[in-house]
């Protein structure tokens, strides 16, 4: 019977075939009544035999049709005819994950880490919901033509392997390429089990190729519990450590050291994303940056200088005018100098005593030169106390003590026949110095009364103005 002849329930009608795989083959189909493509999953004839096993996957797929989100396949309805069961779900116009890797080998790390947040969304947000998926693989993430991931299959291994607890996991209800360690030592699966999964599909992804191999399903199992953990940039360097190391992460033995939920790595992976997408993109593809034209360099902005405004034009007054916030003009005053500020008078010619020989002591006089016994001339006592044997009030002898230099008893040459003692004497001084002072006391006396009539004048034009005005 071709896929056109067959109508399930009288309702959908199987179009083509869209793919196969160990619990399923997927037809593309029509919704009669709704008149709308729809995908449908259809069970193997070798599991749909235990009743057990149909109720519990029943019962999953009511659990997964209440999942709503961009990244999961809707799940519309689920059915059976006869030995049949079938399962009808939102067909995706694109194309499986695992199909994309085939044609197109590495991804590039853009675009991997979109896929890789677009899973952990849909399975985050089953996890949310108590769900385990239990198959993550690539053949069961879809990518639509617009790059939008949906994520199917959700709950049909969980189901087999719940109603079957005493079998271990077989290649029917569990990929031993991709499950996690426990699930081939046959624990039962959790959300960090999903969680490894999506780390062995980032490898692939990045890498172009799965992190174990072997001959039969039991060396892959083993590969997953015992082999290293092989790093991502190790295969393709052009993927950044930071990467690397969180794929290593989600990958670990232990399920305790991965993230214990898909959403946890979604968050790490869209940060990672967001702070370094571009340096990530730049290590992956390299482009030389274009050279850049040479443009005439553009002068340098400077701000403009301040405008200020002008001043006002300055007010010019008349000749013989005042400005006219100026105080009114007075009679120019003659200019009479003051007192003290007239040139002095010259000094008159000052006597100069001739030098005259200065008492002198007994013991001074024996040490002294007799060349330097006559000294420089007495300075003017100006306010100090008469030299001893000094008379102002005339020329009168000086009669020495007993510590007064006497002079030679034999006379000069120029006095020879003299046999009198010689009498120093003092000029009187006194006389002249008083005619000097009487003549200064005169003419200032004079340049006063002659400053006193010049400012007559300037008196009589500053009352005449003050009253003329």
């Amino acid at each position: 019977m071709s896929n056109n002849d067959t109508i399930l329930n009288n309702r959908y009608r199987l179009v083509a075939q869209q793919g196969s795989g160990g619990m399923a083959v997927i037809y593309k189909a029509v919704d009669m009544e709704l008149g709308r493509t729809v995908a449908i999953k259809i069970l193997r004839p070798s599991l749909t035999d235990d009743p057990a096993l149909l109720a519990r996957f029943r019962n999953e797929a009511r659990s997964v049709a209440n999942l709503n989100h961009p990244n999961i396949v809707t799940l519309y309805d689920v059915g059976s005819e006869g030995p049949t069961q079938y399962i009808v779900m939102e067909f995706v116009d694109g194309q499986d994950l695992k199909r994309i890797i085939k044609t197109e080998g590495i991804l590039p790390v853009d675009r991997a880490l979109k896929i890789a947040v677009g899973i952990c969304a849909g399975i985050g947000f089953a996890h949310r919901a108590g769900l385990v998926h239990a198959d993550v693989k690539p053949q069961n993430i879809l990518v639509t033509r617009d790059g939008i991931v949906k994520v199917t299959d959700f709950g049909i291994a969980q189901a087999f392997n719940a109603a079957r607890p005493g079998e271990r996991v077989s290649v029917v209800w569990g990929s031993p390429h991709y499950f996690a360690p426990e699930q081939a030592r046959g624990e039962q699966p959790t959300p960090a089990s999903d969680v490894y999964s999506i780390g062995i599909v980032m490898f692939e992804m990045l890498t172009g190729r799965l992190p174990y191999t072997g001959t039969n399903q039991q060396e892959l199992a083993l590969a997953h519990i015992r082999e290293q953990i092989p790093l991502v940039n190790q295969l393709n360097p052009a993927v950044p450590e930071t990467l690397a190391q969180i794929v290593y992460k989600v990958m670990s033995k232990d399920p305790a050291a991965r993230y214990r939920m898909a959403d946890q790595l979604g968050h790490v992976l869209e940060g990672y994303r967001d702070r370094g997408q571009q340096q990530t993109m730049a290590s992956a593809a390299p482009m030389p940056r274009p050279a850049q034209p040479n443009f005439p360099q553009q002068p340098v902005y400077a701000p403009p200088p301040a405008q200020v405004p002008p001043l006002p034009p300055q007010y010019t007054a008349p000749p013989g005018q005042g400005l006219p916030f100026s105080q009114p003009n007075l009679p120019v005053q003659p200019q009479v100098p003051l007192p003290y500020s007239q040139p002095q008078p010259p000094m008159q010619p000052q006597y100069v005593q001739p030098p005259q020989p200065l008492p002198f002591t007994q013991a001074g006089a024996a040490q002294m030169d007799p060349t330097q016994r006559y000294g420089a001339p007495e300075a003017p006592n100006f306010g100090r106390q008469p030299t001893p044997g000094y008379n102002p009030q005339g020329p009168q002898s000086i009669q020495p003590d007993a510590n007064t230099f006497q002079a030679p008893q034999a006379a000069p040459p120029w006095a020879a026949g003299n046999s009198q003692q010689m009498t120093m004497r003092e000029p009187d001084r006194s006389a002249e110095a008083d005619s000097g002072l009487d003549w200064v006391t005169i003419v200032l006396a004079i340049l006063a009364f002659i400053a006193v009539l010049g400012l007559i004048p300037l008196w009589i034009a500053v009352y005449v103005a003050r009253f003329a005005g």
